[in-house]
């Protein structure tokens, strides 16, 4: 691939998505187009750019090409300060200020929806400590990769993931599915939605106002000078007193007035004001 047809694949998948590949991944996007074109039967980059580009057909052939192309890294109880940040500070203080309401959580990015149940394992259980287990509470969970959210809408997992999961949420949250799987209670899934939804469509996200927004190791897929408009606008979809959770280390620098820093330096959160 020369350098010119690298640029267009580049451009594309950064027009459509939001994901940006440096010239240091090259080989990365390369790697990646080969193995689809040979499944496809294709053998020239030029061709098959053609070809997702082709009405509808090309558009059934870019979902599969970006499910390829993105990254479904991920594991149940991923970043436990973040977690921990969650459970121990923000949910007591949300629930004694607002007894008896709803929390509605945000997965963005969650692949295969390690972290989406993640997220419903530690509220569920938090909220039966703070003897409030009458309080509803669902987690939406998205991402643009329809195989992974198929993953997740499963809540089917190999076995041996199941040394993730923490106790007392293993025994709680999890049942043995052959003897090589497990799932998800069905209890627990039934709190969580998945759907997929393209991050750089967030001004326009049909989701009501939430009071939590987890959303980690997303942004660093993205442009510098975007990262910010990001943020701007799920700082937007937050509730006052709701909390915007990122990676450590993704933003550098971000300040917006509507949210204060909360949190210590493992963790890297924005409380909106009011």
């Amino acid at each position: 691939m020369g350098d010119e047809e690298f640029v267009r694949w580049v451009d594309l998948l950064q027009r459509r998505t939001g994901v940006v590949v440096p010239p240091d991944r090259k080989t990365f996007l390369v790697t990646g187009l080969r193995m689809r074109m040979r499944e496809t039967g294709y053998a020239s980059f030029d061709t098959y750019f053609d070809q997702v580009l082709n009405g509808a057909r090309g558009a059934i052939e870019w979902a599969t090409l970006v499910d390829r192309l993105t990254v479904h890294e991920t594991r149940f109880f991923r970043h436990m300060p973040s977690l921990e940040l969650i459970a121990e500070e923000w949910l007591p203080q949300h629930v004694a200020q607002h007894p008896g309401a709803a929390v509605h959580a945000w997965s963005v990015g969650c692949a295969t929806g390690e972290e989406a149940y993640s997220l419903a394992m530690m509220l569920d259980h938090k909220l039966r400590s703070l003897d409030a287990s009458k309080v509803y509470f669902g987690v939406t969970a998205t991402d643009i990769s329809n195989p992974a959210l198929a993953v997740g809408r499963s809540g089917l997992y190999p076995r041996e993931r199941l040394a993730e999961l923490p106790e007392p949420q293993r025994s709680a949250y999890t049942a043995p599915e052959g003897k090589d799987s497990f799932q998800i209670v069905e209890s627990l899934r039934k709190r969580v939605g998945f759907a997929a939804f393209n991050l750089l469509d967030v001004a326009r996200a049909p989701l009501k106002k939430l009071d939590l927004i987890y959303c980690q190791n997303v942004l660093i897929y993205f442009a510098r000078e975007r990262r910010k408009a990001l943020l701007d606008a799920l700082a937007d979809l937050l509730k006052p007193g709701g909390l915007l959770v990122l990676g450590p280390g993704e933003v550098l620098g971000f300040a917006n007035p509507q949210l204060t820093r909360v949190g210590g330096r493992q963790t890297l959160a924005y409380r909106r004001n009011g």
